[in-house]
């Protein structure tokens, strides 16, 4: 019987990454572990392990060490961050505002320990770099925000920035969802993403009216988003629930207690 002959096997091929290209892989590897670990519970041996790389190639790239690597893997998910707030002007304001909101609760359920860890603060690797960083982050998101509502944050030519109080709003509003993320993650994810989104979107839309009451330029605002909205939307759905409970203080209202 003539032996079969060995059928020889592919060898593997093996190419060569670039500098940016390792130094991707190594922040990708970093940032997956940052997700779900507090940052100074995070060794570059465990990076090094992550990537499938030596440990002391991950120094090469960031000779700085874990400080370092923390602040560059930061950058990177704060870019990612700010993507979440990035929306098309089409379509109602607060169905954008929606969206928004989901690909930011999908970031904060992917990275839940890292997140958590990186707003609370308190970290051995926090410094003023990495609070610049987060920083960033809020504005940018504001900024976002506020084109939505027809303003800017910035006063580029052809701009109309937003004034003092629809500033403060909207940045108070943000502070606002990042504690509503905190208090999520604490609470096991509960209730769920999307009751949490349309909650956010409500919570923005009663500062956005209550502030309209006392300045001019929320009220015109104001005025302009209720002309996009829709009856099935987010803003047409809040006033069929509250405009009922706003009946009960109709007693408070000046021209009531005059006929009394």
């Amino acid at each position: 019987m003539t032996p079969t002959a060995a059928v020889p096997q592919p060898r593997a091929t093996y190419r060569r990454l670039s500098v940016e290209e390792r130094r991707a892989q190594l922040l990708l590897a970093a940032l997956g572990l940052f997700a779900h670990r507090a940052p100074d519970e995070v060794s570059l041996d465990d990076v090094a392990v992550a990537a499938g790389v030596s440990r002391p190639l991950v120094y090469r790239y960031f000779p700085g060490g874990r400080q370092q690597l923390y602040e560059a893997a930061l950058g990177s998910a704060a870019d990612e961050l700010k993507l979440c707030f990035t929306e098309p002007p089409e379509g109602p304001p607060t169905e954008r505002v929606a969206r928004v909101l989901d690909r930011y609760l999908r970031f904060v359920d992917e990275h839940d320990t890292g997140f958590s860890a990186l707003l609370r603060g308190g970290s051995v690797v926090e410094t003023s770099r990495t609070t610049t960083i987060v920083d960033g982050v809020r504005r940018a998101a504001a900024d976002e925000i506020l084109r939505h509502l027809g303003r800017i944050g910035g006063a580029g030519e052809g701009e109309q920035p937003a004034g003092p109080r629809l500033r403060m709003m909207v940045r108070s509003w943000i502070a606002a969802v990042e504690a509503a993320s905190l208090i999520w993650l604490d609470d096991g994810k509960r209730p769920a993403a999307a009751e949490l989104r349309g909650w956010l979107v409500d919570h923005l839309i009663a500062l956005l009216a209550a502030t309209a009451a006392t300045d001019p330029e929320t009220a015109s605002v104001v005025s302009d988003l209720l002309a996009l909205e829709t009856a099935g939307g987010p803003a047409g759905q809040l006033a069929e629930r509250v405009i009922p409970v706003v009946a009960e203080a109709a007693h408070l209202l000046p021209a009531a207690a005059a006929s009394d």
